[in-house]
C-alpha cells in the first residue's frame, strides 16, 4: 500500500539552491492551475489562521492548494515572541495533522532546524508529514565540480573549483550563477581553468587578499608574499588598487573588532555583506585592538610615501605584507 501524499512539509537549512528546487518541484505538481491555488506568506507578517485558512480553502479546478510560509516557525518560536508565540506555535501545532487531502503546507525556513524542534519531530513522525534538511557543506569544491558535470555539462579543474568554492563560500546560488557563466564561456572545448575563473568571476582579487591576510595573521610571510604576487600577477592588479584593498580590509577587521558580531557587521558592510563579514569577523581574531591600530596606523604612512613619491609602490607592498607576518 503506498503511503499517503504529505499535507505539510518542513523544509530548512541554508541551500538555498535546493530549497527552490524542491519549492519549484512541488509547484510543478500543479501544472497549469498553479496561479489560481498558490499562495505565499512571509513569517513575520501573516498569522498562523491566515496560513491555515488559506491552505484548507477547496482549490480552484484543481486537486491541491500550495501556500508557502517562509521564516513562520522562526518568527512564532523566537526569543522574545512571548505567550502570543507560544499560542501561535500550539495552535500550528494542532492544526497541522489536520489539514484536508488537498492542502499542501511548506514550512519553509532558511536556517537548519534541531532534530528535536517538535514541528521537525512532527513532520517526522506524522504520516500526512514530511520533513528535509538542505544543508551545504563545509567545502563546496566538490559540489562545485559535480554541479558543472552534472547542470552544465562541463569539466572543472581542481584548482577552479577550489578558487570558486573559495570566492562564493556556502553561497551556492551565486556559485551556480557563476558556473553557467563559466561553462557558456568555455563551451564544452576545454576544461573550466583557474584562469578563466580568474578572469570572469567577481570579488577573487577580494578572495586573494583575504588569503594574504589570513597568512599575515599565522605568520606565514612567505606565502603572504606569494599570495601577493600572485594577485599582482596573473590578474595584472593595479598595484595602487592592492594598495586600497589591503587598507580596506584592515579597515574592516578594526570595525569588526568595534561591533563585535557579525550582524552588525553585516549591516554596516551592505553588499555582499556575508561573505565579507563572515571572513572579516574571523580574521580579527587573530589581532588585538591596539595590533590592528598600529598596523591601520603604519598603512597610511606607507600610503603617503607611496603618494609622494618617497617610495615605490610595489615595494611598500612588499614591506607591508613581510612586516605585518613577522
Amino acid at each position: 500500500m503506498s503511503k499517503a501524499a504529505a499535507t505539510f512539509y518542513v523544509l530548512h537549512g541554508d541551500d538555498e539552491l535546493r530549497l527552490q528546487a524542491e519549492i519549484g518541484r512541488l509547484r510543478a505538481q500543479l501544472g497549469d492551475k498553479a496561479g489560481l491555488n498558490v499562495s505565499e506568506f512571509e513569517g513575520e507578517s501573516a498569522s498562523v489562521p491566515e496560513i491555515v485558512n488559506a491552505v484548507s480553502s477547496v482549490p480552484f479546478l484543481a486537486d491541491r492548494r500550495l501556500v508557502i510560509a517562509r521564516g513562520l516557525l522562526a518568527h512564532i518560536t523566537r526569543k522574545g515572541a512571548g505567550e502570543s508565540g507560544r499560542q501561535a506555535a500550539d495552535r500550528l501545532y494542532e492544526a497541522l495533522p489536520r489539514l484536508p487531502e488537498w492542502a499542501r503546507l511548506v514550512l519553509v525556513e532558511r536556517e537548519t532546524l534541531p532534530e528535536n524542534n517538535r514541528f521537525v519531530r512532527l513532520a517526522h513522525e506524522h504520516p500526512a508529514g514530511f520533513v528535509r534538511a538542505f544543508i551545504v557543506p563545509t567545502d563546496t569544491t566538490d559540489w562545485i565540480a559535480k554541479r558543472a558535470a552534472s547542470e552544465y555539462g562541463a569539466e572543472i579543474e581542481r584548482a577552479a573549483a577550489r578558487a570558486l568554492a573559495q570566492i562564493t563560500g556556502k553561497d551556492l546560488v551565486r556559485a551556480d550563477n557563476e558556473l553557467a557563466k563559466l561553462a557558456c564561456y568555455v563551451n564544452g572545448e576545454r576544461p573550466i581553468s583557474e584562469a578563466d575563473v580568474d578572469l570572469l568571476t567577481p570579488y577573487l582579487a577580494e578572495a586573494r587578499i583575504f588569503d594574504m591576510v589570513d597568512a599575515m595573521a599565522e605568520g606565514r610571510g612567505e606565502r603572504a608574499l606569494r599570495e601577493l604576487h600572485r594577485l599582482l600577477g596573473p590578474q595584472d592588479e593595479d598595484p595602487f588598487g592592492v594598495m586600497g584593498m589591503i587598507v580596506r580590509q584592515f579597515r574592516l577587521l578594526l570595525l569588526a573588532k568595534e561591533h563585535g558580531s557579525r550582524a552588525g557587521l553585516e549591516a554596516v558592510l551592505g553588499t555582499n555583506a556575508k561573505f565579507v563579514a563572515d571572513k572579516a569577523e574571523r580574521q580579527a581574531r587573530f589581532f588585538s585592538l591596539e595590533q590592528l591600530e598600529e598596523i591601520y596606523r603604519a598603512l597610511q604612512d606607507y600610503d603617503y610615501q607611496v603618494k609622494t613619491g618617497e617610495i615605490k609602490v610595489g615595494l611598500a607592498l612588499d614591506l607591508i605584507v613581510s612586516g605585518i607576518a613577522r
